[in-house]
């Protein structure tokens, strides 16, 4: 199908998927996250394609939720329900990327911010820029980090480091996300895509029934327990939505302030 925000092409087995709202930073509006799972779920039914690298186009990998585009689709007015199953698209899409059945490799370029950073969390591998950064600010924003994130960003880097990411809210420098193991591998911008595409023929060079059955039973052991922990993170989201908290911190976000944050 035709994509309006995002572009696919293909170097022989390798796809390519290339965020681009660069005017936006990429930002993940729903439309964007719709795409992204519908990409994610059409190469279920691709046996050409062995592995899938996800880029973005200019400065910034994604900035993350587009924030003025969720508080235009979610009205004060609308039904708790309504808004609790539109909020289910940012885990849906996470999902869609996890479940791919072929390898995927994220090539960040510049900043991965927020659900950016839940996405590049999904794929198999990560290569960065030496000036690449991941930052979970939605504490700063009086949210909680939903779309299954948590559990993926534990995964990565261990609980403490974690709760450093997640708690504190600041931007991690390549560096130390590679230290960290959160990235596999840091380079020159210029050689960014070209060596996400050099990872990409190793793992294309692989008999792909294997390569993939083993992707899915890692996942399997890894993830093992997400379903059970994670299915509330969306209520949780929208509990936090409600809080005057939350109106507090995007009100000073967008006032570029210090956010003052009472615990209501």
């Amino acid at each position: 199908m035709p994509y309006s925000n995002l572009s696919l092409e293909w170097r022989g087995p390798v796809a390519i998927v290339t965020l681009n709202r660069p005017d936006k930073l990429n930002a993940l509006n729903f439309e964007l996250m719709s795409e992204i799972k519908q990409v994610a779920r059409e190469f279920h039914e691709d046996c050409e394609t062995r592995v899938v690298i996800f880029t973005g186009a200019g400065k910034y990998f994604t900035a993350g939720a587009d924030l003025d585009a969720v508080k235009e689709r979610q009205s004060v007015s609308m039904p708790l329900l309504e808004k609790q199953r539109m909020a289910r698209l940012g885990f849906e899409m996470i999902r869609a990327l996890f479940e791919i059945e072929q390898i995927t490799i994220a090539a960040i370029n510049g900043g991965v911010v927020g659900g950016g950073a839940c996405i590049v969390s999904a794929l198999d591998f990560r290569i960065a820029s030496r000036d690449a950064f991941v930052s979970y600010p939605e504490i700063n924003l009086g949210m909680n980090l939903s779309w299954g994130g948590l559990a993926l960003c534990a995964r990565l880097v261990g609980p403490s480091r974690a709760k450093q990411l997640v708690i504190r809210g600041d931007r991690f420098k390549a560096e130390t996300m590679l230290d960290w193991g959160f990235f596999d591998e840091a380079v020159d911008t210029e050689q960014l895509l070209p060596r996400a595409l050099e990872w990409a023929e190793i793992y294309a060079s692989k008999p792909p029934l294997q390569a993939q059955m083993i992707k899915r039973s890692v996942n399997m052991i890894c993830s093992a327990l997400d379903q059970a922990v994670m299915h509330m993170d969306t209520d949780q989201y929208l509990l936090a939505a409600m809080s005057e908290d939350h109106k507090e911190g995007v009100k000073a976000f967008k006032e570029k302030r210090k956010p003052d944050f009472k615990g209501a």
